[in-house]
């Protein structure tokens, strides 16, 4: 029996589901909550035992499972203890005692500033102190671009802010709104290196490619999103490319991916030792916040199921790598991106490579296979996620994945490495971020068009209501397209959508020429 073919062990799985969602509520609404949530993880869990289990009777179903229910239980008990105890700690705060209240703060930004509108930007930062006095927790800012042009990542930076209460739970203690300019301190050596790395590799793609294509590099190689433009943040996303400009498990397994190609010169040994070296120097070149760390931990178990072909051992990796994630940081729990990742990277080795293999046994070409399977699978197990954080649904988002799929690899690698080359041999980086331009041509034009085509993206309803009606519609698509009249008729769709499409951009070319 193949890997592929060989059940799943989800044994870890029961475990990694209830200690992420006794942390989730134990944030959202305290202990009790944590407990109710831990009884209904031990309830579901006994009763998926019952339910797949052999066993004659309903007590030796139990005592077969009883492994499994003692880990769902220690390990969520712990997990509503820890988080019971951050929330304590949360609401004796100190600085809630300030809410409202004008103060001196001394943070350092956990992660570049972003802009968000009206000359404004934001960024998240740990806290040292308030008028002198030491505090610590997590903390959001928002200042002036004007003030607060120096500030980066690892920087500490003294200033003073009006203090206000979360605008979220999730264990931040305060939200900081500037008041005057940010005094900038030195930043760590290593710190310092990468926002180097980063300035230089930015100035560099601006030296040699158009002004829109500059700015795309960034954001693809190093998720710096700062230059790129409003009008083509929303083709990527109504495109449903968006995940592109995010640092994501892809960035990591294909940087990775491309190093252990050298197994062949250096050995395998070798290749993953110097594959593990380029994983730490990317993590830290892009800054190592929660969600890049996150992101890189995917990312590895992504390639390693790829590398082994072992996709029977990536869910417990992957359940694993949930516990101690939440474990470092417990605020990933209600993170967004976190579900994403998780989500995406549990349809990549769990659907994906199903597909793939029955789309080559029909005769596909398993590159083209392997495209569309990773393409749909992710699609598939994110959309209802990006529904209820959105509302909104991309209904080309399959298309555009497959149409730039061929292209991202490429980007990714050449960038990468002419980062990396920027400090030593900047007319090196430069020359080979000339050969990025035709990919970046085909990549924003793929977006462009796709954000073109009628109805390419749909108004779904937000939170829970659109995280459940997509869900079910994904569910329901996957049951019809077991029938050939219904892949018929969604090859009828997507022709009309496309025929649509560039009959406008027709239209338009022909009143551009009138």
């Amino acid at each position: 029996m193949t890997d592929d073919a060989a059940p799943l062990d989800l044994r870890l799985v029961p475990a990694a589901a209830t200690a992420w969602a006794v942390t989730a509520a134990g944030i959202q609404w305290h202990l009790a909550a944590a407990i109710l949530v831990l009884l209904a993880g031990v309830a579901v869990t006994a009763a998926a035992a019952v339910w797949g289990s052999g066993e004659a009777t309903t007590t030796d179903a139990l005592r077969v499972a009883a492994a499994g229910l003692a880990a769902v239980s220690v390990v969520g008990a712990a997990f509503a203890v820890a988080v019971s105890a951050r929330a304590d700690q949360l609401r004796h705060h100190p600085i809630a005692a300030l809410h409202g209240a004008t103060a001196a703060v001394t943070v350092t930004p956990s992660d570049s500033p972003r802009p968000v509108g009206g000359a404004r930007l934001m960024f998240r930062a740990v806290l040292h102190d308030v008028d002198g006095r030491a505090m610590g927790g997590r903390v959001v800012v928002f200042a002036s671009v004007a003030g607060f042009s120096d500030v980066s990542a690892g920087r500490p930076a003294a200033f003073r802010a009006r203090i206000g209460r979360p605008m979220r739970r999730d264990l931040t203690v305060a939200v900081l709104s500037a008041t005057d300019e940010a005094v900038v301190g030195e930043a760590a050596p290593v710190h310092r290196t990468a926002q180097q790395i980063r300035t230089d590799f930015t100035d560099a793609a601006r030296g040699v490619l158009p002004v829109d294509q500059a700015a795309m590099l960034p954001a693809l190689v190093l998720g710096d999103t700062a230059a790129v433009p409003a009008q083509t943040t929303a083709d990527f996303r109504a495109a449903g490319l968006a995940h592109l400009t995010a640092v994501s498990g892809a960035n990591v397994t294909i940087v990775c991916g491309a190093v252990l190609l050298s197994a062949a010169v250096l050995g395998p040994r070798a290749a993953v030792a110097l594959a593990g070296l380029a994983l730490v120097a990317f993590v830290v070149v892009v800054q190592p916040s929660a969600s890049v760390l996150r992101a890189a931990v995917m990312g590895a178990i992504a390639l390693v199921a790829m590398v082994t072909h072992r996709r029977r051992q990536a869910i417990p990796a992957l359940a694993a790598s949930v516990l101690v994630l939440l474990i470092a940081a417990p605020e990933l729990a209600v993170d967004a991106g976190f579900a994403l990742s998780v989500a995406a990277t549990a349809g990549l080795v769990v659907i994906a490579p199903v597909w793939s293999r029955r789309l080559c046994a029909r005769g596909w070409p398993k590159p083209l296979a392997d495209a569309v399977s990773i393409a749909l699978a992710a699609q598939l197990v994110t959309a209802p996620l990006v529904a209820g954080i959105s509302g909104s649904v991309s209904l080309v988002s399959v298309l555009a994945n497959v149409g730039v799929a061929p292209v991202i690899p490429p980007i990714t690698v050449i960038g990468t490495a002419a980062a990396a080359l920027c400090p030593l041999w900047p007319a090196g980086a430069g020359l080979l971020i000339r050969f990025t331009g035709p990919q970046l041509w085909w990549l924003m034009s793929v977006a462009e068009r796709a954000a073109a085509v009628p109805g390419s993206s749909v108004p779904v309803p937000s939170g829970w209501a659109g995280v459940g009606s997509v869900a079910l519609g994904g569910i329901g698509l996957v049951v019809l397209w077991r029938w050939r009249w219904a892949r018929i008729a969604a090859g009828a769709v997507v022709l009309g959508l496309v025929a649509w499409s560039l009959s406008g951009h027709a239209a338009l070319g022909g009143v551009g020429a009138a």
